[in-house]
Parts: C-alpha cells; sequence; structure tokens
C-alpha cells in the first residue's frame, strides 16, 4: 500500500508570521502534533512541531543559561544559536525546522515506517511536483496498521 491511501489529504498549514501561543492553541483545537509552514503562495518553507512549542516555553535560569554558554564550545555557533533563539521565540519563523524530509505519494508504507525509525523523524510532510499534497505522521501509520492495511 502506498503513502497516498492513508496520508492526511486536508492538510492545516501555518505562515512563518504566526505568533507561537496562537500555533500552540490550534495544535489544540484541531489536535494535531506538527504542522507545514508554507509562506504567501503555498510554497513549503519548513515544518514546526509540538516540540518546538514546548521548546520555547521553557524557563531560562542561570544554571541552564552557564550551562548552554559553556555547550556553545561544544554545539558550535550555529546551533548554539539556533537553542537560543528558540528559548527567545515569539513566532513560527523562530522555531520552524528549515532543513526537512519530504516524500513522494507514491511510496510504500512499509518504507516510510523505516524511515521513521531510522531517522526518528515522525512527522513528514507529502510532495509531488513541488506541491504539498498532505502529511504522513507516525499516528497515520499506526492507524493503517489497526486496520491491516500496513
Amino acid at each position: 500500500m502506498l503513502i497516498k491511501d492513508i496520508m492526511t489529504k486536508k492538510v492545516i498549514t501555518v505562515s512563518p508570521k504566526m505568533e507561537i501561543h496562537k500555533l500552540a492553541e490550534l495544535f489544540i483545537e484541531k489536535n494535531i502534533s506538527g504542522a507545514p509552514v508554507v509562506d504567501k503562495s503555498g510554497k513549503l518553507m519548513g515544518i514546526v512541531r509540538e516540540e518546538g512549542v514546548i521548546f520555547q516555553d521553557k524557563k531560562v535560569h542561570l544554571p541552564t543559561f552557564i550551562n548552554l554558554s559553556a555547550g556553545f564550545l561544544v554545539l558550535g555557533t550555529k546551533r548554539y544559536n539556533e537553542e537560543i533563539k528558540k528559548i527567545a521565540a515569539s513566532r513560527v519563523s523562530d522555531i520552524m525546522e528549515k532543513d526537512i524530509a519530504v516524500i513522494s505519494s507514491n511510496i510504500e508504507i512499509e518504507d516510510v515506517a523505516t524511515l521513521m525509525i531510522e531517522k526518528e523523524i515522525y512527522y513528514l510532510p507529502v510532495v509531488d511536483k513541488n506541491k504539498l499534497v498532505g502529511v504522513i505522521t507516525k499516528k497515520d501509520i499506526v492507524r493503517a496498521i489497526a486496520k491491516g492495511k500496513g
């Protein structure tokens, strides 16, 4: 069976300018764990997941900041700056993942399940001909297995 047979086709997308508290409200209201981030023309820019919202809300106290500062030496400049940016985030663009994996709708479910497990990626935009046509999550895979489709 192919991904197009089980993917979520009515995708809820968000703008990079959306405020994070509005994003959190949307996730709760729609019972979703992530969303593709698209620009005004509908071009896929990245994804945002619950983890980004949670990360943004954590409190930074002095010992943590010192650990983050020490982490600068271990993580490198780019990753250190990304971590600090996430903590100070106010908009989706601040917490979205830009370097993302995408898949085609014509991939076998088993191949996507393997990819999810091996790469620990559980939310994947489905793109055909450079157009977002759906998303696939671990819940979709589990649902397919429960229905005997996987």
